[in-house]
């Protein structure tokens, strides 16, 4: 048997005894897969009405399972053997030290593996949550993510001389990158200066890796940035953890071990620095405030080829009404539509998505007056917001359906039944195509 075929078997088999061991530990198991099952029914508590469900948070309850298994989990087991005089011994015995720490780390992918593959099935068996979009990109993403981390756990074991203090350096490690990381607050949601803070720390980046893989959306940071940055950190926080690492607690954190600690946390400097340097660090807007970044070229770039006709079968648009009108109902509903809830909100793009959406339930539902419906909704949004508001609202709704809020059903309005979220973002852009054509002179009316 030659010497690398050798090494890999004894790596295979000090793997198999740490994950017999792991799984006898109610400690270990409590890390591994309790506190990730925790978190996602915590997720899907707060986010399971988004469209699909839990999609858009996935990202970040993976990267929340990777970073307490492996800087938390991982160092724990390490410094609880050693406190027990289990790695010392490794070190006399005739066999390759580095076989063990190797065992110990093939152990932990396979914990971290089997944590994920438990949170995107219950994710989907219980929460409706899609499976990933791009498998490939996911698992990517996921060695990239557990390198990095692995490499911070194995720093945290080097630093700590017992459990308690790996418990300590770990919530150093875990709560900053939770509260002002992007990992457990939404990015989106935190002050300017947070979220430029959180390019710094290498959970963004773990986040946006793994969210590419979910939902296949490329982020501001890019996904092959986010890659280099993990593997920046990794690469750093690996080394100065495997050349730091201690096989008994006679020898204690000195010089060496500082220097060796400002090495990793220059890493996160550097590539924080290059992401600021390259417009990464762009404070994002809150969720529904996407329509302000659209642009007058992309607004020029919507095609209305395919659009069908103001009479066919779909997306029915009565001509200018003549008023009064001689519906009762159509009075009522001109009426209401400058007081009905879903569009009395500051937030002017998710008031125009709403109010497209009352057309688009019209259509669905086959309303009878599905088409002076439409019209109405279009004069109202005309009168109600400015031209730049209104084209980039409409061209928000057409380039970026998924986003923001839909409507399901409008019972002010005598649309009593409950339309699919799905079937509402898939039509309301054509009817925004609609409105904004007419905005734009594309399409004149008669």
């Amino acid at each position: 048997m030659t010497a690398p075929l050798a090494l890999c078997r004894a790596v295979a088999r000090h793997a198999r005894v740490t994950l017999r061991l792991n799984f006898r530990s109610p400690q270990a198991i409590a890390y591994g897969y309790v506190m990730p099952v925790l978190f996602l029914f915590a997720f899907g508590g707060l986010f399971r009405a988004g469209v699909p469900p839990l999609t858009a948070q996935m990202g970040q309850l993976l990267t929340i399972t990777l970073l307490g298994s492996a800087a938390i989990g991982l160092p724990t087991t390490l410094v609880a053997e050693r406190e027990r005089g289990v790695w010392r011994r490794y070190r006399l015995l005739p066999v390759p030290p580095a076989v063990f720490l190797a065992g110990a780390l093939v152990a932990r992918v396979v914990i971290l593996a089997g944590a994920v593959l438990l949170q995107l099935v219950l994710a989907w068996a219980v929460f409706g949550t899609p499976l990933p979009q791009q498998p490939g990109v996911l698992l990517a993403a996921l060695a990239f993510t557990s390198f990095t981390f692995m490499g911070l756990g194995l720093v945290i074991a080097a630093l700590a001389d017992g459990v308690p203090a790996v418990q300590a350096l770990g919530q150093c490690v875990f709560l900053p990158m939770i509260m002002l990381g992007g990992v457990g607050v939404p990015l989106a949601v935190l002050p300017d200066w947070a979220q430029r803070f959180a390019g710094f720390m290498p959970g963004r980046y773990a986040v946006a890796a793994l969210q590419t893989g979910i939902d296949a959306r490329p982020g501001p940071l890019g996904f092959g940035f986010a890659l280099l940055a993990l593997g920046v950190i990794g690469t750093a926080a690996t080394t100065v953890g495997t050349l730091l690492f201690r096989w008994d607690d006679a020898r204690h954190t000195g010089r060496r071990t500082r220097f060796g600690v400002a090495a990793a946390l220059a890493a996160w400097l550097v590539v924080g620095t290059m992401a600021a340097f390259t417009g990464r660090l762009r404070p994002l807007l809150p969720p529904g405030y996407a329509w302000q970044e659209i642009t007058a070229a992309q607004i020029a770039s919507i095609t209305y080829e395919n659009l069908p006709g103001d009479s066919d079968l779909v997306t029915r648009l009565a001509p200018p009404l003549a008023r009064p009108f001689v519906s009762g109902r159509l009075d009522a509903i001109a009426s209401r539509l400058t007081i009905w809830a879903p569009a009395q909100t500051d937030n002017a793009g998710e008031a125009i998505r709403h109010l497209v959406c009352l057309a688009t339930l019209a259509d669905l539902a086959q309303d009878p007056q599905e088409g002076e419906i439409a019209r109405l909704v279009y004069e109202h949004v005309r009168q109600t917001y400015p031209s730049d508001t209104l084209r980039r609202g409409l061209a928000w709704i057409i380039l970026r359906p998924d986003d923001g809020t839909v409507v399901t059903s409008a019972p002010s309005f005598s649309l009593h039944r409950e339309i699919d979220g799905n079937a509402v973002r898939n039509r309301a852009p054509l009817y925004a195509q609609k409105f904004l054509a007419r905005e734009l002179g594309t399409i004149r009316e008669p």
